[in-house]
């Protein structure tokens, strides 16, 4: 972080400098952190600069000139959606600045750091890494440009781009460039992106439309997306080459996912599970405080969702670490001098896929023929319930822990039957902390589809699981629902039948995601788009901030402030009948707020909303 740090180390020099767009935490939920320890084990030095001052080139100069390369995050998530809303409106805080101040980090942060870096020192290689990279790595469409964006490589004038996690691409950069090797003849190396004048082509490689093509044409857009798609399978993927005017990016295949003791290796660092000191004064880094006492059990997911990025980030492939690795860093969050006893999280991306199973993963990868999880989970993916459930009795019973908690969300689809029953039971009664995380997203089957998310049905069958043993339950357990609103091939009427699904049921939701479509995804390019790139049939997509408010709106039924929206809603489709049931005997107000003033809860009982049901979702 300074000079008198390094000093203090006895460097007078550095081999890597990672810039981060995150405050920098020594905890392996923080990418740098994560990227700097593995570093660090290989026996290079490695300073950090996070969150610099990206008007001031000096700041960029201060741990002088790394002997390899700059490595470049934009911190745990894109920029832009840490910086804004989803309906473009500047973020208020940011939970992984100081204090939760935003305005620490620049629009596009990558792009902005990386040309910084290029002024002070121009000869020295820029890695980019982090979200921000994987999703960005060909052309993409931008949601808050409106516009389709070249290969953020292009936009940066970096080296190289490290895509996924990135602990084995950034390690064979290092070593390579250690060992004497040109930046400019990095090739080949799994899970990165560089740009080249005169690539390859041929039986190995795939070419997707041009970016002057895509840029124009939405058919282009689907079918580059279609053949990228396909491309993600590390035992099968092809090198993936888009042009850019006179130049090209070319995308190495996906990295091969970790084996169980290599993930355990990349755990296994001596982080000091801290933020950086010089915070103290301003209260610390917020995000830090909800990981700070976890445990990452697993990477990957299988789910798939349309919408979610992992499965160009991660990976469709689940990789776990062993109960042992998991169980030693445990008892290292015991000796936190703050450790009160409770274990907020044991988990990852899908908290009930840890230890799960394919016979395909380890040597062929995922099926290219179908999905692993919807329509249906294929009877082939075994979930490793039992195997989780031995490693939360593991973790319950150290000395110094009262409480192991789950807080990660968890796929219903893998419930739902008298199979889980034992399973769900355990965790009800010890691992679960009061609320249950799970995430429906709509109740409309053909929205379900576009979500790429399973039927109702598997969701209601879950309940009725739920329900039958919280029955059995001492204590109180409830189901936080969380549900996105305006996802593409949702319309104003879908919206309305989600609404009379949750008031039939007395459901309330307040975890209610306003859809952003992320750069890369599936459900960004129907968005962009408005057609599937795989049927090429008509998706409806709600544009305009109004409608988008409406679909809120009507989903968040009991909040007054939202009245003259789903009054206008009605009238929309024509279904003011329905008034009374939204809005009983009272009258919706006119609307005289600004239409953009955040929605608040009704009145309080006794100072407590009412939990009517196990399905309330309440905070």
């Amino acid at each position: 972080m300074s000079p008198q740090e390094m000093r203090k180390r006895g460097w007078d020099s550095l081999d890597v400098i990672l810039i981060t767009g995150d405050a920098y935490v020594d905890h392996p939920a923080f990418g740098a952190a994560l990227i700097g320890r593995m570093l660090e084990a290989r026996g290079y030095r490695v300073g950090i600069i996070a969150q610099p001052d990206w008007r001031n080139p000096d700041d960029f100069m201060r741990l002088g000139r790394p002997r390899l390369f700059f490595g470049i995050t934009s911190g745990n998530v894109d920029s832009m959606v840490a910086n804004y809303t989803a309906n473009k409106r500047p973020r208020q805080k940011d939970e992984f600045s100081p204090g939760g101040c935003s305005g620490m980090r620049p629009d596009r942060a990558l792009v902005v750091y990386a040309n910084r870096v290029r002024q002070a020192f121009k000869e020295v290689p820029v890695v980019l890494g982090g979200i921000e990279a994987s999703m960005r790595r060909l052309a993409h469409y931008d949601y808050w440009d409106n516009q389709v964006r070249r290969s953020i490589l292009f936009d940066a004038r970096a080296d190289i781009l490290v895509y996924g996690m990135g602990e084995t691409q950034v390690a064979a950069i290092a070593d390579r460039l250690s060992a004497g090797e040109s930046v400019s003849c990095l090739d080949g190396i799994p899970g990165t992106a560089v740009i080249r004048k005169n690539p390859e082509k041929g039986e190995g490689t795939v070419v997707l439309p041009a970016f002057e093509a895509v840029s124009r044409s939405a058919a282009d857009f689907n079918t580059a997306f279609r053949l990228f798609y396909h491309q993600q399978n590390p035992f099968s993927a092809k090198t993936v080459i888009q042009a850019h005017g006179n130049r090209f990016a070319v995308v190495f295949p996906p990295a091969h996912p970790l084996s169980e003791n290599e993930l355990d290796a990349v755990y296994d660092r001596d982080f000091q599970r801290r933020w950086h000191p010089s915070y103290d004064a301003d209260g610390g880094v917020p995000g830090f405080e909800t990981v700070r006492h976890s445990l990452v059990t697993h990477r990957g997911c299988a789910g798939e969702c349309h919408f979610c990025g992992l499965y160009f980030h991660q990976g469709r492939i689940v990789q776990s670490r062993s109960q042992d690795a998991v169980v030693r860093e445990a008892l290292r969050v015991i000796q936190d001098p703050g450790f009160r006893g409770t274990i907020t999280d044991m988990g990852g991306p899908t908290a009930n896929l840890y230890s799960s199973r394919c016979l395909r993963w380890k040597g062929k990868g995922f099926c290219d023929d179908r999905q692993c999880m919807t329509p249906k989970p294929c009877p082939h993916l075994d979930p490793g319930h039992d195997r989780g459930l031995l490693l939360y009795r593991r973790i319950r019973n150290l000395q110094g822990v009262n409480h192991a908690f789950i807080s990660s969300g968890f796929r219903h689809d893998l419930l739902g039957n008298q199979k889980t029953d034992a399973y769900l039971q355990e965790l009800c009664r010890f691992h679960i902390s009061g609320r249950m995380k799970v995430a429906p997203e709509h109740i409309c089957d053909d929205v379900l589809s576009a979500m790429g998310k399973p039927s109702v049905s598997a969701y209601e069958a879950f309940v009725d699981q739920f329900g039958r043993i919280h029955a059995h339950l001492s204590e109180p357990r409830f189901l936080v629902n969380y549900f996105i609103s305006a996802h593409p091939g949702t319309t104003l009427g879908h919206a309305l039948a989600m609404a009379r699904y949750l008031i039939a049921r007395k459901m309330h939701p307040e975890q209610i995601q306003d859809f952003i479509p992320l750069p890369l995804t599936y459900s960004g390019t129907l968005y962009h788009t408005e057609k599937d790139p795989f049927t090429g049939k008509r998706v409806y997509v709600a544009k305009t901030f109004r409608e988008r408010k409406m679909h809120r709106a009507l989903m968040q039924y009991r909040y007054p402030a939202n009245f003259p929206l789903i009054r206008e809603a009605l009238k929309i489709l024509k279904a003011e009948n329905l008034a009374p049931l939204f809005f009983g005997r009272k009258k919706a107000p006119v609307l005289t707020h600004r239409a953009d003033s955040n929605p608040k809860p009704g009145p309080k009982k006794n100072g407590k909303r009412k939990n009517r049901t196990h399905n309330h979702t309440s905070r």
